[in-house]
């Protein structure tokens, strides 16, 4: 069974910084491709981030890059998303994907 646990979410400033992390389990990460993607309040989901199998290649959304960065470790079977100079539209549940398969979400709020 797909288990991914997303945690680090928390309530920042405009022009802070939070690390997203997510536990994956049930499914052999190291071969796997991994998402984030985030739902803010009234609006569907949008995709921020993908990252390969064994990290080399990256792809970001438009409204993040330069800003966020994925990452993750094979060996913690754990993914990354350290996000920085973070705006007030940045906010909304942030949700770590595997294909269709996602965790319960973490809640980032950026807000003066």
């Amino acid at each position: 069974e797909v288990q991914l646990v997303e945690s680090g979410g928390g309530e920042v400033q405009p022009g802070g910084s939070l690390t997203l992390s997510c536990a994956a389990s049930g499914f052999p990460f190291r071969a796997s491709t991994m998402t984030w993607v985030r739902q803010a309040p009234g609006k569907g989901l949008e995709w921020v981030s993908n990252i390969t199998p064994g990290g080399s290649t990256t792809y970001y959304a438009d409204s993040v890059k330069g800003r966020f960065t994925i990452s993750r470790s094979n060996v913690k079977n754990t993914l990354y998303l350290q996000m920085n100079s973070l705006k007030i539209d940045d906010t909304a549940v942030y949700y770590c994907a595997r294909g269709n398969a996602r965790g319960q979400g973490t809640q980032v709020t950026v807000s003066s």
